[in-house]
């Protein structure tokens, strides 16, 4: 189910608000963020170690952070980005097995006290996600790991969500698209009115 049209709907929403939006990705974002991207999601003979893996996302954010997203929120717009830091602790720290610890003095180090105001965890079984991804077409190299890394970034990412209530509100992604959309909007509706 389309992401691309769950975020197209997301800054629909803010905008109706009366909101000027941004809608970015990670790692991605800018030039340089793209290169590294396109590093990470490639396939290599031999792989990638885990910790390089992690430094290359945490310098596309650095650089994303300091090109797009601190001068938007300093202009007063809003940034929806297509995954963030939540995305690290979840694939790096449950799909890949680092330590939170080591994620989280990087987060501290490149983010300084900056967080989310809201995090939107689209959510559904993980044999969902990858028929869904199948259908796509050609796998990159993370959408090519096992069924068994997925359930600890799916673990990792419901993990977090608990830990912070406040913050998150897990969509049922599981459902049509409408269905998708009718529980984002109910969301949305709730922050644009407390913010």
């Amino acid at each position: 189910m389309g992401k691309s049209s769950n975020l197209e709907f997301i800054r629909r929403q803010l905008e109706a608000a009366g909101h000027t939006v941004v809608v970015t990705r990670e790692p991605g974002g800018t030039l340089l963020g793209e290169e590294i991207r396109a590093l990470l999601l490639g396939h290599r003979d031999g792989g990638m170690h885990s910790d390089s893996e992690l430094l290359l996302v945490f310098a596309a954010r650095a650089d994303h952070l300091a090109a797009v997203i601190r001068p938007s929120l300093m202009a007063g717009k809003w940034v929806l980005c297509d995954r963030f830091t939540d995305a690290t602790y979840a694939y790096q720290g449950g799909g890949r097995g680092i330590a939170l610890e080591r994620i989280a003095t990087l987060e501290d180090l490149v983010q300084g006290p900056l967080r989310p105001d809201l995090t939107l965890l689209l959510d559904a079984p993980v044999r969902v996600g990858l028929a869904r991804a199948e259908r796509r077409g050609a796998a990159d190299r993370f959408e090519a790991e096992q069924t068994a890394f997925f359930e600890r970034v799916r673990a990792a990412y419901l993990h977090q969500a608990s830990r912070s209530p406040a913050r998150y509100r897990v969509i049922d992604a599981s459902p049509p698209l409408d269905a998708v959309q009718e529980q984002l909007r109910l969301v949305l509706d709730d922050f644009l009115q407390r913010s």
